[in-house]
Formats: structure tokens, sequence, C-alpha cells
């Protein structure tokens, strides 16, 4: 039977023509790269060295060979909607952008599409990245940016990450040679980046907060750390100013956008101002304009977020002001706040913050934190507070408000202050596990005041009685091992004896929990 490519084209004619948008998409017209590589594609449509070998209708797979310098064998599968190259490149090449044109000339002009595609360039990327300037560099990223983004549509988020790198690899093509350039370079496109994409997702109403973008953000945070870092350690030259200001212009910008994501807004924020932006006139500079913006003018609270140059500024006297503002709905920006102080070995400032928000730490992580954040949350606020001295009753407080969610915290904390029957107390008001109980140092309970770990003992093994299955049943009897080891110690054998002639009388129509006991030798 006669292969007709016709047929087959219009078949999958859906296929074709959204991988065709997805190339239109990938490549950029300013790019030299890009425009080439749509050249060849178009070349080899035309002088026709595109041969489609053979069709497969059970599977719906269609072989072709593109004779170029190297000949190269391009499969599609149609049921499976995916195409693979036997050439080298592993993104999207030639050979298969020149097989879907091939496949689309059986309903489009392929000539009226490169001229549409070519149409769209407005200027060489490699002009602006040789005129080396902010302005310049901001044009690079939006013209991408501008052709990589759909206006008319909501961006799907889990097509983020995929469509951000290809931005990225583009950009990165024009890197300055200079080592010094380099780092400010990435810094300067990953911070634009973020920014335009911040912007398009406000202007399309586009959620912020699937796994996907939040999966996004923390990779480029990664990469704008990685850049800081970089920064840091190039030679700063008097040409990079502007690029630097034009960076705190952005960031800025970011911070006080509108909505998406605040707590990571502003760790990114403080990351900046914490390691890249340390003169002393820049940082009254923001703290004037920071204190001239309305209150409302981003879902980040302005007071807590001008403490941050109050910190800096080592201007307590404000600071106190500022935290009587502290209440739910701003304590987790204030703590954040309270973290960078501590990073900027801001103690002082730190305490005065962590202290003002000590008695609304209970509604918050038990009413507006998400059951999911809570434990996450309670093992930041135990770094930040073990940093500062408390007073007993502070610390009853803060134990008291993670509650169940800081039982190791307030279990190492018993543990320091020796007060064992506290700790048993604790761990019997919120049960878990006896493996739970290990990595809560029940180990140096039975080693200090091995008597009051026996009703803990006993409760777990009850647990496990309860369950009524001969595995339970084996390990009450390992929990029972470790009972008597910790009377022993305590020098009350003769009770634990009798408590297991009881434990064996209780329980004696459970014939398999006898043999377990029976086999385990813990009564002579």
């Amino acid at each position: 039977m006669g292969l007709s490519i016709a047929e087959v084209a219009r078949d999958h004619r859906d296929y074709i023509t959204d991988t065709l948008q997805f190339h239109e998409q990938q490549l950029h017209p300013s790019s030299t790269e890009d425009e080439e590589l749509v050249r060849r594609a178009v070349f080899s449509v035309r002088n026709k060295a595109i041969i489609f070998e053979r069709y497969i209708p059970f599977s719906e797979t269609l072989y072709s060979v593109v004779q170029d310098v190297r000949p190269a064998e391009v499969t599609i599968d149609f049921r499976r909607q995916q195409i693979s190259c036997s050439c080298p490149q592993k993104t999207s090449c030639r050979h298969q952008l020149g097989v879907i044109l091939a496949l689309s000339q059986y309903f489009i002009s392929v000539q009226d599409w490169a001229g549409q595609w070519r149409a769209k360039k407005t200027v060489k990327l490699e002009s602006l990245a040789s005129a080396r300037s902010p302005e310049n560099w901001q044009r690079m990223v939006d013209e991408v940016l501008l052709h990589a983004l759909d206006n008319k549509r909501q961006i799907e988020p889990i097509l983020i990450p995929s469509i951000f790198e290809n931005v990225r690899q583009k950009l990165r093509r024009h890197r300055p040679f200079e080592r010094e350039w380099q780092p400010l370079f990435d810094l300067f496109i990953e911070v634009a980046m973020l920014k335009r994409l911040w912007e398009y997702l406000i202007r399309m109403n586009s959620p912020m907060q699937s796994d996907y973008f939040l999966y996004y953000l923390d990779k480029v945070f990664g990469l704008i750390d990685h850049a800081v870092s970089d920064v840091q350690a190039a030679r700063r030259l008097f040409a990079t100013e502007p690029f630097f200001d034009a960076i705190q212009h952005q960031i800025r910008a970011l911070v006080l956008i509108e909505n998406g994501a605040p707590h990571r807004r502003l760790a990114l924020y403080l990351s900046l101002w914490e390691n890249l932006f340390t003169d002393k006139k820049q940082i009254q500079k923001e703290l004037q304009l920071l204190e001239s913006l309305p209150s409302g003018t981003s879902d980040i609270d302005l007071m807590a977020l001008r403490s941050a140059f109050y910190i800096l500024q080592s201007d307590d006297d404000q600071l106190q002001q500022t935290v009587q503002a502290i209440n739910p709905a701003n304590l987790e920006t204030f703590i954040t706040i309270a973290h960078f102080a501590l990073k900027k070995e801001q103690q002082q400032g730190a305490e005065l913050i962590l202290k003002a928000a000590l008695p609304y730490l209970t509604e918050y992580i038990h009413q507006h934190l998400t059951p999911m954040r809570r434990q996450q949350f309670t093992r930041l606020l135990d770094l930040l507070y073990s940093q500062i001295h408390l007073h007993e009753q502070e610390e009853l407080t803060l134990f008291s408000a993670y509650g169940k969610y800081g039982v190791q915290a307030f279990s190492n904390y018993l543990l320091a202050q020796q007060r064992y029957p506290d700790w048993v107390a604790l761990h019997q008001l919120y049960p878990s596990s006896i493996s739970y109980l290990d990595s809560c140092g029940l180990k140096d309970v039975v080693s200090n005041a091995p008597g009051v770990t026996l009703p803990l003992y006993h409760y777990y093994a009850m647990n496990e009685i309860q369950q009524k299955s001969r595995i339970n049943y084996k390990q009450a009897v390992r929990i029972w091992r470790a009972m008597k080891s910790a009377s022993k110690k305590a020098d009350k054998l003769e009770f634990f004896e009798s408590y297991m002639q009881e434990i064996q009388h209780q329980h004696k129509r459970l014939r398999a929990l006898q043999e377990e006991i029976d086999n385990s030798n813990l009564i002579v």
C-alpha cells in the first residue's frame, strides 16, 4: 500500500499544528541561532530533503529521514504525541521542525508561516548585548519574554519551569565574556525575568499557589542566591553601579507588587539587602522611600518591612515603637524580619521582635497556618528563639504556643532543665510512638530517672495489645523488655514482676500473647 503523507497530515492535523505552535514559541526571531535554525528547516522543505520512509497505522508512527550533512532520523509517535530525532541536539532541532513543516504544508503555506515568524523580529539581541546598559539588558529580557508568553490566555503552571528555562538559555547566549560581568548578568536577568513573570501572572489572574509555580520560585531563588555569592566574590567595577541600581529598583518593585507568595518575595528582598546592598546611604534612601508609601501599597506589611531598615541602622527606639503593631495578621512577616536580624548579628533587634510576637504565636500557629506548615514553622521558631534570652515564663509561653507541633523542642528544653517527670507528663499529654520517644530523648530520661518512665512503657504496651495481632504482641514484649531494664535501674524489679503477673492474669484469654510472654523470659 502506498504511503499517503497528505492523508497522514490531515488525520493528525491538531498535533502537527500544536507542535508547530510550540516551536514558534520556543524559537525567537531576534536570536541569530534560532533564525538560522528556522532558515535551515525551511530550506530542507523547499529542497525536498525530507523523505517519509514509512507509516505504521497500527501504532500511528511515522518514520522519516532528513538529508543533512549527516542524515537524521525523525520519528513521530502520533498516539503518544511524541517526536524524536537521532541528532545529538537535546532540545528542538532543525530536523524536527523541518518534518513538522513538511507535514503542515498540506494545510498551510510554509513560506507564509516563516514570513509571519520573522515579522515578529524587532531588534537583534546581539546588538542589545553589545551596547551594555541596564536598559538594554532589560529590553533583551522583555524581547524574549514577549515572544514566549501568550497574553491571550493563562499560562499553565506546569509549563512555567520549561518556558523560563528556554528563555534563560536564549539570554545566556549573550552573557558577557568578562568574568567580572558574568555573575552580575546572571543576577540581573533572573530578577528581571521573575518580576516580569509576576506582573504577567497578576495581569492574567493566574493562580500563584500551585506546586509548579512554587517549585519554580524555589529554583529561581537558588539561582539568585548563587549569583549573589558570585557577585560578592567578583571585583566590583565603577561601570556596574547603574546595574546594581536597576536591580535594587526591580527587587523593590517585586516586594511591593500587588499580591502572591508574600513571604517568599520578602525573603528574596531581604536576602539582597543582607548580602548585596550594604551602603549606609542606600539603606537610608530605601527607608525614606518606604516611609513615604501609604499603608495597603502591598500585601506585605510596610511597617514590618521598615523594621528591617531600623535593624540595619541599629535604631532600637524606632524598632521598639514598630513592634507594638505586631498582630496575628503580620506576625510571620515580623518573624522573617527577626530571622534577617539574627543573620545580620543584630541580636537586640531580633529579641525585641521575637518577644513582642510571643503573645500571638498560639493564635497564629493554630488558626492562621495550614496544618501542613505548622511543624515546619515551629521548627523555625525554635531555631530563632534558641538564639535569644528568654525568662522561664516566656519559655513556657513559647512551648505552650507550639502545642503538639513543638513536642520535640519542648522535650529538649525539659531535658536540658533535668525536668524528667515533666518530660514524661508532656508525652502522656501528646502520645505518639516509642520510636518518636527515642528521638525526643527517652534514653536520657531512662539513664537519669528510670522510674518515671514506667507509666509510658505501660501505655504503649497496652496500645499494642489492643491491636490483637501476634505482630503487635511481639512489639508489646519488646516494650516490656525496655520497661524491665528501666525497672532494674530504678531498683523496682519486684514491682515489674508483679506487674507482668497482673498483665498475664488480665489477658489470660489471649493465647498468642501468653505464648509471647512465656517465650520472652520476662518473668523468671
